[in-house]
């Protein structure tokens, strides 16, 4: 079961059949596909977004394989601006979009945060990863800011084409260091870093 999230700005809401309608116009941009996996058939069917939460998301969700949100800013809480999946999986764990408009504003690290703790401290799950494109610098972004890092490089199919992706990878003991390490003040971080360096 997908339960309802929320950060200091955004509602994360239930993924529904009935969010397809809003979802298509955004999705269907060059811009949001062109580095998600290969499987995402572009040009987008223009009925694509209500095929895909009918026949593979929902489905997944019943299954207890997947869970599913859609993004929504607090002050506009009828408005989806985006979408975040957890999958259950040996490589692949997660993947999000955001619509242009709502880009570079620090909203989809917001959320990865909150589905961060869902995922570790609610489902229990030892280790979270996420392949994308080398050349998706804002999405590799988010995992920097979220305490991921590389594990692997290899070669994917994206909608764009073939092209080098980074396996990024946390596991549950690095995401409650990380959380732990980002409630600090900047004075007790840098005690911390201090001190692990006397150590090494």
């Amino acid at each position: 079961m997908t339960p309802n999230l929320e950060t200091e700005r955004l509602l994360l809401r239930p993924l529904q059949l009935a969010d397809a309608g809003q979802t298509q116009p955004l999705f269907a941009q060059w811009e949001i596909v062109k580095f998600l996996n290969a499987v995402v058939p572009w040009p987008f069917p223009v009925d694509g977004a209500y095929q895909y939460y009918r026949d593979v998301c929902l489905p997944a969700v019943e299954r207890g394989e997947e869970w599913d949100w859609t993004l929504r800013l607090k002050h506009s809480p009828e408005q989806i601006i985006g979408a975040l999946s957890l999958v259950r999986g040996e490589s692949i764990n997660r993947g999000f979009w955001l619509a242009l408009p709502w880009q570079r504003r620090g909203l989809m690290t917001e959320a990865v945060f909150v589905t961060n703790d869902f995922w570790f401290d609610v489902l229990g799950f030892n280790v979270l990863r996420a392949p994308k494109a080398v050349t998706n610098t804002a999405s590799r972004r988010i995992s920097e800011k979220t305490g991921m890092h590389v594990v692997a490089t290899e070669e994917h199919e994206f909608v764009a084409g073939r092209m080098p992706a980074e396996i990024w990878e946390i596991t549950a003991a690095e995401w409650h260091e990380f959380r732990r390490q980002s409630s600090l003040s900047p004075q007790q971080t840098n005690r911390v870093k201090a001190k692990k360096r006397r150590l090494s």
